[in-house]
């Protein structure tokens, strides 16, 4: 997810609902399935005593935008340097690595925090780092965080209460130790 002026962005690969190191193959695939799911004909046998609703119809266009820009082997590498950039460019208030987070286990999940000078925090849950691409096995007390395709990487998080933002930096296959 890209952040831009403390809105979320989705990125090409979230509309379409694969990861970013999705082949072809898989993104021809999550396409076709998207793709028919928000068809127009489709919407319109579903609603018919009324229109489909706005929402659906630019679902649509987001997931056929999409697929343009990731069918395309050039024009997906310009979009994924595109991505790199943007995630790089964002101005942050902090760098921080895992180590500096706070976690507090829930059992099923776990949320990281770090806390901003405003007195909010930063945070992150591992459903949405799972929706990133991260893995996560757990082995008692032990969390091991996977990257994607084993490379250090960052995330940049929003403050909860001001416009300060942080990049977590995310080491390759980590360690963290919870309470």
């Amino acid at each position: 997810m890209i952040l831009s002026n403390n809105l979320s962005q989705k990125t090409h690969y979230e509309i379409i609902g694969v990861k970013e190191d999705a082949s072809l193959e898989e993104i021809r695939k999550t396409y076709r399935s998207s793709i028919l799911n928000y068809h127009p004909d489709k919407l319109q046998k579903t609603c018919e005593t009324s229109n489909p609703e706005p929402e659906l119809q630019n679902r649509f266009l987001e997931v056929q935008r999409a697929w343009e820009t990731l069918a395309d082997p050039r024009s997906r590498a310009l979009y994924d340097c595109e991505l790199r950039t943007m995630r790089q460019d964002a101005v942050t208030a902090d760098d921080v690595s895992l180590e500096d987070m706070t976690i507090e286990d829930a059992g099923s999940c776990f949320e990281l925090s770090y806390c901003c000078r405003c007195g909010d925090y930063f945070s992150v849950d591992s459903p949405e780092l799972t929706e990133m691409g991260y893995r996560f096995l757990r082995n008692g007390n032990k969390i091991c965080l996977q990257t994607p395709g084993s490379l250090p990487t960052s995330v940049i998080l929003p403050c909860g209460s001001c416009s300060l933002k942080v990049r977590l930096h995310i080491d390759a296959n980590i360690t963290l130790q919870t309470e």
